[in-house]
């Protein structure tokens, strides 16, 4: 079938292949999104699900639909990690031998969790897209089929059955926010959520969400066709895809309303908040619905789905994120203030810091950093606030005690 005939039918196709394997997963209501959309907001944890991410859903799907002679010959996928996972479980389950191409830089739980599961895994090329483009080879060398991570029908529908449960559990539903890459997810969603919109009698409006640092979608919309972009380095390596499928695009550009773009401080923000706030870890991939609603980027339009895709994050990924987070969200702030060198001003700069409620992290005093007169001394300080307004009010009391402090700018992830 092409991607015009992936429908409703299929998705309750692949929903019944799929029990007993994938997890139907929770929703959760999501208090702090509500109060700040407005409405009720719920949560779909697909970071949950078994391999910890919706990829499972169409992997196994299209798994399932292999002839006895395909399952013989193999399959050969290519992926950051999800993906990955998920095809190597799948493949597991059903017998069938798997090798992985993943990219030099795959986060390392991934790539041990899909080892773990089973599969042959091949860590070459710096790109999911050179991942791709081997493991095509791979397939024409040696007969092994080739699982694509999101343009194929089957993964389509089985990606879909996330919207199927969704508009089941909350059949209210008007809106749903969903994080892009290739498309799978999203496309699949979509046909579950018109569907059922039709029959329902109320509108639905998908929302999709891209990193803004790897977003294919906007300017292919535009040009009414797939078309390839120059990606920049993003923490959501869930979702970095340089261009958008021949079969997803057809299906979001007819079926989602709407494809906005979050930034990696919005991304951050976002794990941050969920961890804080709902005490779930989910990548940032995962977290881009989220990031986009504490963006304000969407509508509120009555009860909202924003769906949490996988929570497959590198530990010391997650350690980077915490700390930009904090400062993204105004509650970590690193100065520099420079110093008369004569005894006390530390003792000034700590009385004021702690009359404004200024909880010092980490002090640096130093003589010795360029452009300073051999009288002075530049102190630096990093100090815990409650938010950008309490950073501006620990600025305005150094300043009002004659002192000259600059914020220091974070670090990139």
């Amino acid at each position: 079938m092409g991607a015009s005939d992936v429908t409703m039918v299929d998705i309750e196709a692949a929903a019944a292949a799929l029990a007993g394997v994938a997890q139907r997963t929770p929703l959760d209501h999501a208090t702090h999104l509500s109060d700040l959309l407005g409405v009720p907001v719920t949560m779909k944890l697909e970071n949950l699900q078994r391999t910890g991410s919706f990829k499972l859903r169409g992997a196994t799907y299209r798994l399932s639909r292999l002839s006895p002679e395909e399952r013989a010959r193999g399959v050969v996928a290519a992926s950051a990690g999800n993906h990955a996972q998920g095809v190597a479980f799948a493949a597991q389950q059903l017998g069938i031998p798997a090798t992985i191409f993943m990219p030099l830089g795959a986060p390392v739980p991934k790539l041990l969790a899909t080892k773990g599961y089973g599969a042959t895994v091949v860590t070459e090329g710096a790109t999911v897209e050179d991942c791709l483009a081997l493991a095509q080879d791979h397939a024409s060398r040696t007969g092994a089929i080739m699982i694509h991570p999101f343009d194929h029908p089957d993964v389509i529908a089985g990606q879909g059955t996330v919207g199927l449960e969704i508009v089941q559990d909350v059949p209210e539903v008007s809106t749903i926010v969903v994080p892009v890459g290739g498309g799978g997810l999203v496309a699949g969603i979509a046909v579950a959520a018109k569907a059922h919109a039709e029959l329902a009698g109320h509108e639905v409006r998908v929302v999709g969400v891209q990193a803004s640092a790897s977003a294919a979608y906007p300017p292919s919309l535009a040009a009414g066709e797939p078309v390839s972009i120059d990606r920049d380095a993003t923490i959501a390596d869930g979702i970095a895809v340089a261009r958008p499928g021949a079969l997803t695009f057809p299906l979001i550009r007819d079926l989602v309303d709407e494809i906005v773009t979050v930034d990696e401080d919005d991304l951050a923000r976002a794990v941050l908040v969920i961890l804080e706030r709902t005490k779930l870890v989910v990548e940032p991939a995962g977290a881009a619905g989220v990031a986009a609603i504490l963006g304000g980027l969407i509508a509120p339009a009555g009860p909202t789905t924003v769906v949490l895709s996988g929570g497959n994050i590198d530990p010391l990924l997650m350690q980077r994120i915490i700390g930009h987070g904090l400062v993204a969200s105004g509650r970590y702030m690193t100065m520099r203030i420079p110093l008369p060198d004569r005894p006390g001003q530390l003792a000034r700069v700590s009385e004021i810091l702690a009359a404004a409620r200024a909880n010092v992290i980490e002090v640096l005093h130093t003589r010795h950093d360029a452009g300073l007169t051999v009288s002075d001394v530049v102190l630096q300080v990093s100090v815990e606030t409650r938010g950008p307004n309490h950073q501006q009010e620990v600025l305005d009391a150094l300043a009002a005690s004659g002192f000259s402090p600059v914020v220091a700018e974070a670090s990139g992830l």
